[in-house]
C-alpha cells in the first residue's frame, strides 16, 4: 500500500498529576486509546482515498495521566475505499504508525522532564 503523509497534528497533549481526592469525587480514569479513520475525499479517476487518522487517548499511570489528540493526514494511493473497515488490521497499524510513534514520542520526553528521570516507553 502506497500512503502519501501529511505532517502528523497534536491537537492536544496533557500530562496531569492524579488527584486522589479528586478520583474518590469523580472517578477513577481508565486507559483508552482509539484510532479512527475519517475518509474526506474519495477519487475514482486517480484510484486514491484521502483520510485522516486520528487517535484519541487516555493513558493511566500510577502517578499521572497523559491524554489527548493527534491525527495526520494520509492519501492512500491505487486504491478507492468506501469504508475505513475495509482495512485490515496490517494496514490499519501501517496507517497509525506516525500517529503512535508521535504519542510515544511525546509521552517519553514529556515524563522524563516532568519526573525528572529516565522517560516512559508506551507498548502498542
Amino acid at each position: 500500500m502506497e500512503i502519501k503523509r501529511k505532517k502528523e497534528i497534536v491537537n492536544q497533549y496533557h500530562f496531569d498529576m492524579r488527584n486522589p481526592v479528586w478520583e474518590k469525587q469523580n472517578g477513577v480514569p481508565k486507559t483508552n486509546v482509539e484510532v479512527n479513520f475519517h475518509i474526506i475525499k474519495k477519487e475514482s479517476e486517480e484510484q486514491a482515498t484521502s483520510l485522516i487518522a486520528a487517535i484519541r487517548f487516555m493513558v493511566v499511570f500510577k502517578e499521572f495521566v497523559v491524554s489527548g489528540g493527534i491525527s495526520q493526514e494520509n492519501k492512500i494511493i491505487g486504491r478507492v475505499v468506501d469504508q475505513p473497515r475495509e482495512f485490515s488490521q496490517e494496514e490499519v497499524q501501517e496507517i497509525a504508525s506516525p500517529i503512535l510513534a508521535l504519542l510515544n514520542r511525546l509521552t517519553y520526553e514529556v515524563t522524563e522532564i516532568a519526573l525528572d528521570a529516565p522517560g516512559i516507553n508506551l507498548e502498542f
